[in-house]
């Protein structure tokens, strides 16, 4: 087992060493300054773009005034114009990696027990206790970036996301995507099922497709994903919403054993690299989910059953994919169209028209299509 990696910094007492966390898996950074309330916005931004670390020691609601005046600064910066949607798409996620790597310079110990002691602190116990499972009895440092999305994400744990279709709430556990785009979800609700007997839901994530085939009377449902949070999210949300005896949740790297009548996959859209794990849920290296789907899909479906590929063509408008690539992929995989349901995004950035991908979002649309076994 690998041991987990360390962070050092200089204490007037000598150095002193703590368990580094990041769930972006960022290595620890090597240069690392004390700050307090006396560290100006200029000299944090100095610092945080030369790779220098500021583990914090002063009030912690200054502490995020400050990462808030070094966002500031960062988006003074002119930002660069792409000639071509690819373009666009490159310098929009190499803008995105150089501003995580300068906002994640401000870091926040941990107390064995995730407490935070600094002056004004909030009680952070459980939103770390949910992202990084029990409290080791290790100190630890984080980046307070880090931190509040681990807030943010407990408060929509708390809260959940309103799914119309459902007439419910879905509580999205840290690190599993959240159903905020309600686009894919309208196309599952109304599209005619082919059958009520049996549905696989491949990748269910928070489990809100398979609630809503079991809301649409679909008497048994198979979900499965490999994330061991995603799992666990499902289970809470299905058995919240009273469906726990309905869907059986499952482990496994997309089919469960067995075929159905209906096969439900609505796997990350833009094949790129994740820039880090949580990202695995947009980016599809390689569009390994995508072709791992329609190749086996063939073989997980009954006589005339239908195969439910749900995917967004933002990836064809930003260049990354062809129409063309898509359906041969199709056809290589054994397979035939026999329906297809759009949807055009509700969500601001695509009618904003100051957003870098504008011109891809502008033209964005989502997708069921509706295959079956040649």
């Amino acid at each position: 087992m690998t041991s987990p990696a360390t962070l050092t910094w200089p204490e007037a007492d000598g150095p002193r060493t703590a368990r580094w966390r990041s769930e972006a898996a960022v290595p620890p950074p090597k240069r690392v300054v004390v700050a307090d309330d006396r560290t100006t916005a200029d000299s944090a931004y100095r610092l945080a773009s030369e790779g220098t670390a500021l583990l914090w020691h002063g009030d912690f609601q200054n502490a995020r005034q400050l990462l808030q005046a070094v966002t500031r600064r960062l988006e003074r910066k002119p930002r660069k114009q792409g000639a071509t949607p690819l373009d666009a798409f490159n310098l929009h996620r190499q803008t995105q990696s150089q501003r995580a790597r300068t906002l994640g310079m401000i870091l926040i110990p941990l107390d064995a027990d995730y407490g935070i002691a600094l002056r004004r602190a909030p009680d952070v116990r459980q939103a770390c206790i949910e992202a990084y499972g029990p409290a080791s009895g290790d100190a630890s440092v984080v980046s307070l970036r880090e931190l509040l999305g681990l807030i943010g994400a407990h408060e929509w744990r708390k809260k959940g996301v309103e799914i119309a279709a459902l007439g419910e709430r879905i509580h999205p556990h840290y690190g599993v995507f959240s159903p905020v785009r309600g686009e894919y979800v309208d196309l599952v609700a109304r599209t005619p099922l082919p059958s009520l007997e049996l549905a696989f839901d491949i990748g269910t994530g928070t489990g809100v497709l398979a609630a809503l085939l079991a809301k649409r009377g679909v008497r048994k449902i198979v979900a499965t994903d490999q994330d061991s949070r995603a799992l666990a999210c499902a289970r809470e949300n299905l058995a919240r919403l009273g469906y726990g005896e309905q869907v059986e949740i499952v482990q496994a790297d997309l089919f469960p054993d067995g075929r159905a009548p209906l096969v439900v996959c609505n796997p990350p859209w833009v094949p790129a690299r994740p820039a880090s794990p949580l990202e695995y849920a947009v980016y599809d290296p390689d569009s390994r989910m995508l072709l791992g789907f329609l190749n086996g899909l063939a073989n997980h479906l009954t006589p005339d059953g239908e195969g439910w590929l749900i995917i967004s063509d933002f990836a064809e408008h930003l260049g990354l994919r062809t129409r063309e690539w898509l359906l041969a992929a199709i056809d290589h995989a054994g397979l035939s169209v026999v329906g297809r349901e759009d949807i055009r995004p509700r969500h601001p950035k695509a009618s904003d028209q100051n957003d870098p991908l504008y011109v891809a979002r502008a033209a964005e649309l989502t997708s069921l299509w509706r295959l079956k076994a040649r």
